[in-house]
């Protein structure tokens, strides 16, 4: 059976390098790379990260600004990334994940604590940005 609840698919990322940023967030995140070998081939206009069962990051090149015209000024959005994304992760991933930010000397906040989300309240949550200025917000709930 399918569930049909109203989910977030995906959010799309404005990056110079998908590739790259595939890469960036494997190896941070541990997010499962996809179609990365098609994009490569060009068969594909754009890579992914997966970043559970349900949710995908698209990593959408410069080059796609022209395909982005669905509704009026949606291409002008190119090289603006959001405010930030946040990904929720269990405590032990949590703590993981900062060490490895901080092995590849990528700058990270001080954390937060007790900040209002989805879930609830998170315990601790901190921000890094990814190598194309999105910023990513990482908290855990436990």
């Amino acid at each position: 059976m399918t569930d049909n609840t109203t989910r977030l698919d995906h959010v799309v990322l404005w990056v110079r390098d998908p590739v790259a940023a595939a890469d960036f967030y494997e190896k941070t995140l541990g997010l499962e790379p996809l179609r990365i070998t098609e994009y490569a081939a060009g068969t594909v206009s754009f890579p992914s990260v997966r970043l559970n069962d349900e949710t995908l990051l698209d990593l959408a090149p410069h080059s796609m600004v022209e395909r982005m015209r669905v509704v009026p000024g949606a291409d002008a959005s190119a090289g603006h990334p959001v405010n930030h994304i946040c990904v929720s992760l269990p405590a032990h991933d949590f703590d993981a994940l900062r060490t490895r930010l901080e092995e590849r000397s990528v700058p990270v906040s001080d954390l937060s604590y007790d900040s209002y989300g989805a879930r609830g309240t998170a315990r601790r949550s901190f921000y890094f940005g990814d190598p194309d200025g999105n910023i990513v917000e990482a908290r855990h709930y436990d």
